[in-house]
């Protein structure tokens, strides 16, 4: 399986069955979804969620309940195009094998409402969280490891990907730093998740793993 890294939390997932994309938000390319054989959708802030992204790529669209409705109701055209699915939930898509995990986004603070969050993983190699930490069924040789947003802290990807990853730990969720915050949390992370033999990874966006 090859992965290719788009902005932020964007993913490509590539092999010869298909291509399956993950969170093509507005925070990401343009053409991230283009040519996609399937698509994820793990939760609707527009950051992982963009409908003009989605038409780009008359593909099927998988995503929770919740999220569902609300990218309906923003985009009523991608209706048919929509799969719901909830937690514990297994599915083929483009030649992948998916299972859906979890319901909650991480809580940002107590006075904003959250909403629902669906977790991914695919092929049992590859796992995306979306905005949470819910835990893969068993550890992954690939974990997508958040590296920055409002509803974490550092030290929290650091355990989440101590506990889940078996060997390496990619970086995702990082449209928000600058070059110097992406020094330090990739410092911090290297040298953290180093002394449990995980590989942290992370590349430009466009680039394979």
């Amino acid at each position: 399986m090859r992965i290719v890294k788009f902005g932020h939390a964007c993913v490509r997932l590539e092999k010869d069955s298909g291509t399956l994309v993950i969170d093509p938000g507005a925070f990401s390319e343009l053409e991230s979804a283009d040519a996609a054989d399937g698509i994820l959708l793990t939760h609707e802030h527009l950051d992982h969620f963009d409908p003009e992204r989605l038409r780009r790529a008359n593909s099927p669209i998988f995503t929770g309940v919740r999220t569902a409705v609300v990218v309906v109701a923003e985009a009523p055209d991608l209706a048919e195009r929509i799969t719901t699915v909830g937690d514990g939930v297994s599915f083929e898509v483009a030649g992948f094998s998916v299972s859906a995990h979890g319901e909650h986004h991480a809580l940002i603070h107590p006075d904003i409402p959250r909403v629902a969050n669906t977790a991914f993983l695919v092929d049992g190699e590859v796992f995306h969280p979306g905005d949470s930490f819910t835990p893969p069924p068993a550890r992954v040789p690939t974990l997508l490891m958040p590296l920055n947003a409002p509803w974490m802290r550092l030290a929290e990807a650091i355990d989440f990907a101590r506990r889940h990853s078996g060997r390496r730990a990619v970086a995702i969720h990082d449209g928000l730093l600058n070059d110097t915050g992406l020094m330090v949390s990739g410092g911090n992370a290297g040298r953290l998740l180093g002394t449990h033999d995980i590989e942290y990874v992370r590349v430009e966006p466009g680039s394979e793993l």
